[in-house]
């Protein structure tokens, strides 16, 4: 005999399921157009950083772990699991899974878009590295290959999404707009500040086989971002003279040790790996999603 269920536990388990769709979509409608574009661009940023953290540690991404977040965007390229001591793998799976939470946040307050594709192999790392070292590294740079790699690997991405959080921020118009991005900030901010300090640990260490620090790696990473991003000083290594920002320099700051802030065409110059908005490349072979990011792409390419 089927167990009888009653007219109201019907009532509260439908109102259950659809209030918060119902509600979401009440919040997505007080967002003014303006703020759903600079909300929405930070997705191409969060999907990069989702899928390598949890290749990274796991050895899979979204589509085994929370795959209704990717809209049926396509499977990323070339991301594994990465051979990493058993104290940097705990961080990084932490990393992934604040990422997951961070897609969840944003798709929640505006519609958001399908993952864009994501180049994920070593290749696409390596070229990063070399152009950030100024010439080929052999054997290539292998983000995969052990923690200090990974970590070096994992400094390039985080911090470019912060200081583009930073720039957003002023130019919001709605308050649960500016809550959303303050939020995502802090955790942002909070990845870059351990990743720095597992590397300013370890600056003075040589990264096999090339026979450069680490401290070297991070300064080239941030001056490799000046230069593609192409609007003044926003990026410091592990290591900088006094007058140039923050003393120490475990965190990243202004001369005020303020976080600095970048426009969503910067963002796109430095991911892209040209310093183009216009052009698509490293990391997205076939551009960043969004109407902002498609406003500059040249789909001519």
């Amino acid at each position: 005999m089927a167990p009888h269920i009653s007219r109201a536990s019907v009532v509260v388990l439908v109102a259950f399921l659809v209030l918060p769709l119902l509600f979401s979509d009440m919040a997505r409608a007080t967002i003014p157009e303006s703020d759903v574009d600079l909300l929405e661009f930070p997705l191409n940023l969060e999907y990069l950083e989702a899928e390598f953290f949890l290749f990274g540690s796991l050895g899979h991404g979204l589509d085994v772990v929370a795959p209704n977040l990717t809209e049926g965007g396509p499977p990323p390229i070339g991301g594994k699991l990465a051979k990493l001591d058993n104290f940097v793998k705990d961080v990084i799976f932490q990393f992934a899974l604040q990422e997951v939470g961070h897609l969840r946040a944003i798709k929640r307050t505006v519609k958001g878009f399908p993952r864009p594709l994501l180049d994920l192999s070593a290749t696409s790392f390596a070229q990063v590295m070399d152009n950030a070292i100024g010439h080929p590294l052999l054997p290539s740079f292998d983000p995969y290959a052990n923690s200090i790699n990974f970590l070096l690997a994992s400094y390039v991405i985080p911090y470019v999404g912060l200081t583009g959080y930073v720039g957003a921020n002023p130019l919001l118009q709605n308050a649960a707009s500016r809550k959303l991005v303050a939020g995502l900030l802090g955790v942002e901010s909070g990845q870059d500040a351990v990743i720095r300090a597992l590397l300013y640990e370890h600056r003075a260490s040589l990264v096999h086989p090339y026979g450069l620090s680490v401290e070297v790696f991070t300064d080239r990473i941030s001056m490799l971002r000046n230069k593609l991003g192409n609007k003044d000083l926003k990026d410091e290594g592990l290591i900088v003279p006094k007058v140039e920002g923050a003393e120490g320099n475990i965190l990243a700051g202004d001369i005020d040790s303020l976080a600095y802030p970048r426009t969503p065409e910067e963002i796109l110059r430095i991911i892209y790996g040209g310093g183009d908005e216009h052009f698509s490349g490293d990391f997205y072979s076939r551009g960043a999603s969004g109407r902002i990011a498609t406003s500059y792409l040249n789909f001519t390419t």
